[in-house]
């Protein structure tokens, strides 16, 4: 049974002294979750793949031994992945080894007949067709008692600035999202922005766009069950922001994480590594980054983030369970030692200034010393 996530705490503002007591007596709660694409890798546009290819019930059995690794949740895309004749597999995996089928997402992007964009197709013949795929997706998530559907528009969005008509652009896919949204209603979406790739400029290229994209979308919606909901204070529109998509933006996570939770938008998270200014690597969490990716947990941790930490990798050169097991440990490591930072010391830096010049560089000079 589908139950909308209540993400409102995550606007609470709280006094320094709230904030200590926070930060001293709270621990992310570090439930995995893991994307069925990945289990099986299918080589890229330079490459072939290195590993055959698994069906669906042999990938079930994959996640099943990933529950060792504290693996909760899996993600699927609708219909290639996760549908209504196959649906009874994952409920399965759910009550044999206690992994739920957490985010259900269109998988649009992927189709052929969606070349030109899904929801911003300008044929509009075409954007019926990935309006009946995100109906499809959100109506699954209502069966399955899923958290949300999650939306990454990759192909949506231009090639060339020159002569794009934007405002068609966000009309249309804003306008069929309120329509598939007030379809199957009470259903939340998680929406991951991305500067690039696989379209040359994706429709909402960063943070800041897709908060603006929520607004825009949610004023639109018109069926009475979502109109309450958002009276009440709660989002349809959440997020479910990627570290390498945010890098590759050249935005700073936990800022770009914590603007969303201002909104009470924060709804799943994925994590991995990304270079900057580099092409979508979906790195193993923690080969890059390090010290950001802990300055994101140490956000969420203020904020007492309650969600699933989404694996979004691309393990194409070792075993899925190798990478699973890597990933688990890296962000168990850094969850301790952000457990471990001087918290007192930490929030004197910030609302004393004056008297800590050089104090956060001394407290991450010694957090180096940190257990690893």
């Amino acid at each position: 049974m589908y139950t909308l996530t209540d993400l409102r705490y995550q606007a609470k503002r709280r006094s320094p002294e709230e904030l200590l007591a926070q930060l001293k007596s709270f621990s992310l709660d570090l439930k995995l979750s893991v994307g069925i694409w990945y289990f099986a890798p299918g080589g890229g546009r330079f490459h072939d793949r290195y590993v055959p290819d698994l069906g669906i019930p042999e990938r079930l059995e994959l996640a099943a031994e990933m529950a060792r690794y504290g693996v909760k949740g899996i993600e699927a895309h609708y219909p290639s992945e996760v549908n209504e004749e196959n649906l009874h597999l994952y409920k399965k995996l759910e009550k044999e080894a206690g992994i739920r089928l957490v985010g259900v997402g269109p998988q649009s992007f992927w189709e052929r007949r969606f070349e030109f964009g899904s929801l911003s197709n300008p044929d509009a013949k075409k954007r019926k067709e990935a309006q009946q795929g995100a109906i499809g997706a959100l109506k699954l998530v209502k069966e399955a008692g899923a958290t949300h559907m999650g939306l990454w528009p990759g192909i949506d969005g231009f090639t060339y600035p020159l002569g794009t008509v934007y405002y068609d652009m966000w009309d249309w896919f804003e306008g069929a999202l309120a329509e598939c949204l007030d379809e199957v209603p009470g259903v939340r979406i998680g929406l991951e922005t991305k500067p690039y790739e696989p379209i040359p400029n994706n429709i909402y290229r960063n943070t800041a766009d897709g908060l603006v994209m929520a607004h825009d979308v949610e004023a639109r919606l018109k069926n009475p069950v979502n109109r309450k909901l958002l009276d009440e204070g709660h989002c349809l529109v959440g997020f479910q922001p990627e570290i390498g998509h945010v890098l590759m933006g050249n935005e700073i996570l936990p800022y770009a994480y914590m603007r969303i939770a201002r909104e009470a938008r924060l709804q799943h998270i994925h994590v991995n590594s990304q270079p900057l200014g580099n092409y979508d690597q979906d790195l193993n969490v923690g080969v890059v980054s390090w010290q950001e990716t802990e300055a994101l947990l140490y956000a969420l941790k203020m904020i007492g983030y309650g969600g699933y930490f989404g694996l979004d990798i691309n393990p194409e050169r070792m075993p899925v369970l190798e990478a699973v097991k890597i990933n688990a440990r890296a962000l168990e490591i850094m969850n301790e030692r952000v457990d471990a930072l001087p918290h007192e010391r930490l929030l004197d830096c910030y609302y004393h200034p004056e008297g800590n010049r050089g104090g956060i560089e001394m407290i991450l000079a010694e957090s180096h010393c940190l257990r690893m």
